[in-house]
């Protein structure tokens, strides 16, 4: 642009109608005035994880800061006793596709009963093989 040229003034937007958000959510431990929330207590820290296992925001809960906070904490200790676990496993029938394959069929040849006994050798930990094989039991040849 020249140094010469004016610009036109740029007229603003009105503003939208405001967002309605839904009704604000209450604290449920300040309702009931819970003196302290209790890490032993897993089916109310349930509530608060999801199914993956990670701890819910406060705005989907509606738990204030300082209830949110002791959630957060009883979760991690609850996590840290083995009352609670830190993700839970997820297996699926299907793969994952790989790079090469576009097409949505990645197990279209495989009948369930296949992809079922695939998952189960994945999963499977195999037998440790005796490490004294060499070795002798007692008894065997006698005594020297």
């Amino acid at each position: 642009m020249g140094r010469g040229i004016k610009r036109e003034k740029v007229t603003r937007r009105l503003p939208k109608e405001p967002m309605r958000r839904g009704r604000a959510k209450t604290c449920q431990f300040c309702n009931d005035e819970t003196p302290w929330i209790d890490y032993k207590d897993i089916s109310l820290l349930k509530k608060y994880v999801s199914d993956r296992g990670k701890i819910r925001a406060r705005r989907v809960t509606g738990t204030c800061m300082r209830h949110q906070r002791e959630i957060a904490v009883a979760v991690k200790t609850a996590r840290e006793l083995m009352l609670l676990p830190y993700t839970e496993r997820v297996i699926g029938l299907e793969r994952p596709p790989s790079r090469g394959r576009r097409d949505g069929n990645y197990d279209s040849d495989m009948d369930e009963e296949s992809r079922l006994a695939d998952l189960a050798k994945a999963y499977e930990i195999p037998e440790e093989e005796d490490e004294y094989e060499d070795v002798p039991s007692e008894g065997t040849e006698g005594d020297l």
